[in-house]
């Protein structure tokens, strides 16, 4: 049995504990021992060498880790520098981006309350949160954050702020003589206080059932330990690829040594030859240009207002196929505001959004002011009068100082000119019967509001409201409150709440003096009913727009909340979520469902109402086992697990608290909705440009192996050294591979479906380009070596060896440096692109050939690089067979156009 399921008494006996003297100091020792302190652990976090160790574990790297191994074994000492510089490079760069650790758990323990009011040995004190034990007697009262899970003893009007636990967006009423039979939701116990909510009115007295990791926010925690980070689907792309590279390439090296050996050539050149082919092989700089263009990706995001926290996340976020999110402050303004009236039997429909008491009363299309409804200026005294809120302007905006709903309220009166300042020092408050959830009512008495008489304005729950009243006021006319006219009241009631607003009632009395028995029984009843209104916790206006991009680019959107069914599902159906209510379910519905019920269930639902932590994180596993790829925002404490098991989770950055922004992927500073589908676009064009310099390395790779393994099955000497190799991979290439990284997105990918998550990196058309393209670069490679060996007369003259290969090494970097202006796009020509429209690609292209022409003519250089001046007639060559891969690649895009 829970703790909400037993009895004080029971209660009492199992803690071994008392409301009036509490805990002895001796058993709060013996309780501390037992139960250790009220805080939360952290797992150990991952150490700086684990980091290190974690940026080597790749197949790519490891192999140039064997080629630098096996340089420094042969004498070639200046290669295993330049190999191990890249690897070293690489692995800072992957450290420094990604080296933040976790602070969930801090967070989560900086929420805790730093002190409490307790009972202990027969008197109250104030002692540290962390020291409470199991069995103490808490004190709470308006403002305290609860500082661990209690079970309440006593209540008085106790309202509390569950919203970042649960979801729900308004204060939720307590009550120490509940006592449930049966198991109830997390929001639902009414007889219960949970750690780091806070006390929003009224106070009590509880006893402590949970600590530390035993409280509802601990199993968060706990469970946010147990959940493994999972690797991106990029992650599991790259990896998949390097794998399959790393093979070809030991292959190919195996291959071409034992091809070598056969021929009769020496041990040592066909040793240097397979490492010449290893690095020719593997994009070194791969791996770098990733990290870089993702960082510069996040920079963009920042400037959407979007804050990614992990690089790898930036893709995920583009192949984003179902987006769960939290009601109350993400898809709507976590400010209660109030949209209807009903008085004199007309709906009076209001407008504005939030705290700001900007905004017109309008009937039937027409603004109306109390002056025209006589009828309205009551309601609108009474909602104001008997009402303990306020409303101060900040730097930010309007704040509600007390009640939500009642803050609503004065923002209400604000749209019609009434203060509530002015009208408290018009008609001063005498007298009063606070709110207590038993009678779901509050009266206060004023003077003034009618001269020479004392009026007491009552407003609560309606159904009770209208059966108390026994008058109604019509117009200027004070009638018997008929079952005719209580119908009309309550079908106007219904109506509201059938829209999931919040409907409230009000109701005077006059009295010649202060009665003498002030007590709802002689007060509350034979009112003069005066009216409804209703109110609501209104959609953001962009989250709609948003939601209607989603659509388009194919995305689901679905939300999971701790709201009722009723109020979620008339804010999913207004932002265009959901159309029918089969479309929304109860989080108690989830609890009987089997996996594989609950894979089929997750198909159709767009509204989760009611749900658990729990709840959301077998519902985002269900999305997940389904192959989506899963984005959930949230803002509170009842998100962060959910957060942590999705692909990618979103956290608000304004309204979110520690916890789930330390959880997240993806901090939105906005709290902006509609900021996420920016940010979806954005991933979509970093993985698009991803895709073009993989292309464009790997065709430049493949097009470097078919050149080498050719040259030897044809018996020449190798055409470039692995040095060469190197330069070109990592300087040549890289370059335009960064500028291919910065392209602007094509002009249909948002109305592109998101795309699979097993899609390989390499799909069929983009594995048929670089076929082509790889022998179009190799060919042209190989024609220019031709020329120079048979022009130059390398079978008599050896040394001339290095003039051939330097312009083999020209004509390949310059057909790299053109072939980049048509790696820009895979479907649209270069005509229509703009050959010069990325002004990236001309810096870095001219800048490479800078770079290849220092190389060729600076004299150390020659010698470190093994290179060789070139006469004008080599150039002419060069730039004839460099033309080759550019020409092939837009003539392959043409045919397929056609």
């Amino acid at each position: 049995m829970e703790w909400f399921q037993k009895s004080q008494d029971e209660l009492l006996t199992e803690l071994n504990t008392s409301v009036e003297n509490g805990l002895s100091s001796s058993e709060v020792e013996d309780r501390t021992s037992k139960y250790g302190a009220n805080e939360l652990k952290e797992d150990e976090k991952k150490s700086l060498w684990s980091k290190i160790i974690a940026q080597f574990a790749d197949f790519l790297i490891l192999i140039l880790i064997g080629a630098a191994v096996i340089s420094i074994l042969v004498g070639e000492i200046k290669d295993a520098v330049v190999i191990l510089s890249i690897v070293i490079i690489n692995a800072l760069l992957g450290i420094y981006q990604e080296g933040k650790a976790e602070k969930s758990l801090e967070a989560l323990k900086k929420m805790a309350s730093p002190n409490a009011k307790v009972i202990r040995n027969g008197k109250q004190d104030v002692v540290p949160a962390n020291s409470l034990v199991p069995g103490d007697i808490v004190i709470i009262e308006t403002g305290d954050i609860i500082p661990a899970d209690l079970r309440l003893i006593e209540s008085s009007n106790l309202k509390i702020e569950e919203a970042s636990l649960t979801g729900e967006s308004v204060p939720v009423e307590k009550d120490s003589n509940v006592k449930f039979d049966e198991d109830v939701s997390l929001g639902d116990r009414a007889n219960m206080a949970f750690m780091s909510t806070i006390v929003n009115y009224g106070r009590g007295k509880a006893v402590v059932v949970g600590t530390g990791h035993n409280t509802e926010i601990g199993k968060i925690a706990t469970m946010i330990q147990t959940f493994e980070d999972e690797a991106t689907p990029l992650q599991r792309k790259l990896n998949q690829l390097g794998k399959v590279l790393g093979s070809i390439t030991l292959f190919v090296c195996v291959l071409v040594f034992v091809i070598g050996l056969l021929q009769g050539r020496e041990l040592l050149e066909m040793f240097m030859t397979a490492i010449s082919l290893a690095v020719a092989a593997i994009p070194e700089g791969l791996p770098a240009i990733v990290t870089i263009v993702l960082a510069i990706g996040m920079n963009r995001m920042v400037e959407r207002n979007a804050i990614l926290k992990k690089l790898l996340a930036v893709e995920t976020l583009g192949s984003t196929s179902t987006i769960c999110s939290d009601k109350t402050g993400t898809l709507t303004q976590n400010e209660m505001t109030v949209t209807k009236i009903y008085t004199d039997d007309k709906v009076i429909d209001v407008t504005g959004g939030g705290y700001d008491p900007t905004g017109e009363l309008l009937l039937d299309g027409q603004k109306v002011t109390p002056d025209d409804i006589g009828n309205l200026d009551t309601l609108l005294s009474a909602a104001i009068l008997a009402n303990d809120a306020s409303i101060q302007k900040t730097n930010e905006g309007y704040k509600v100082l007390g009640d939500p709903t009642e803050g609503a309220l004065v923002t209400l009166a604000g749209k019609a000119n009434i203060t509530k300042e002015g009208i408290n020092e018009s008609f001063p408050r005498v007298e009063e019967l606070p709110f207590d959830s038993d009678r779901k009512m509050m009266t206060t008495f004023h003077s003034n509001y009618i001269p020479n008489k004392i009026v007491s304005f009552t407003k609560g729950a309606p159904d009770i409201i209208i059966r108390r009243c026994s008058h109604i006021s019509l117009g200027d006319k004070v009638v018997p409150f008929t079952d005719e006219l209580k119908g009309k009241a309550l079908k106007a009631n219904s109506g509201f709440a059938k829209n999931a607003l919040r409907v409230l009632a009000y109701g005077y009395r006059e009295y010649d003096t202060i009665p003498e028995d002030i007590s709802s029984d002689t007060i509350e009843v034979n009112m003069i009913f005066v009216g409804l209104t209703g109110m609501i916790d209104p959609p953001r206006p962009e989250a709609k727009e948003a939601i209607k991009l989603c659509k388009e680019a194919g995305i689901n959107t679905v939300m999971i909340t701790g709201d009722y069914k009723e109020t979620a599902f008339a804010i999913a159906k207004e932002l265009g979520m959901a159309d029918s209510e089969d479309e929304a379910m109860m989080g108690a519905e989830l609890d009987g469902l089997s996996d594989k019920e609950l894979r089929e269930v997750v198909k159709k639902t767009k509204v989760y109402a009611r749900v658990s932590p729990e709840h959301k994180v077998k519902i985002v596993s269900a999305l997940k086992e389904n192959g989506e790829i899963t984005a959930m925002t949230g803002d509170g404490v009842n998100d962060a697990l959910a957060l942590k098991k999705a692909d990618i989770g979103v956290s608000m950055g304004i309204t979110g608290t520690d916890v789930a922004k330390n959880t997240a992927e993806m901090i939105l500073t906005d709290d902006n909705f509609a900021s996420i589908v920016s940010a979806v676009e954005e991933g979509r064009i970093i993985f698009s440009n991803i895709k073009k310099f993989v292309f464009f390395l790997l065709s430049c790779n493949i097009g470097e192996i078919i050149l080498v393994f050719v040259s030897i099955l044809l018996g020449w000497e190798v055409p470039l050294l692995p040095i060469q190799l190197l330069w070109l991979n990592l300087v040549t290439d890289s370059f335009p591979a960064l500028a291919l990284g910065v392209e602007k997105g094509e002009p249909d990918i948002m109305q592109q479906k998101p795309r699979d998550p097993n899609e390989s990196i390499l799909d069929r058309k983009m594995f048929i380009n670089i076929l082509f393209q790889s022998i179009a670069v190799a060919g042209g490679a190989l024609l220019a070596y031709y020329w120079a060996m048979n022009r130059y007369q390398v079978d008599l003259y050896p040394e001339n060896i290095v003039h051939a290969r330097a312009i083999t090494f020209a004509t390949l970097i310059t057909a790299e440096l053109l072939r980049a202006y048509s790696s820009r796009s895979q479907k649209y020509t270069l005509f229509k692109i703009g050959i010069f429209s990325n002004k990236s690609m001309v810096l870095a292209t001219a800048f490479a050939f800078m770079l290849l022409l220092i190389v060729l003519y600076v004299p150390f250089l020659q010698d470190i690089f093994y290179t060789f001046s070139l006469t004008v007639l080599d150039w002419e060559i060069v730039l004839a067979f460099a033309f080759i891969p550019l020409v092939v690649g837009e003539l392959v895009k043409a045919v397929r156009k056609h």
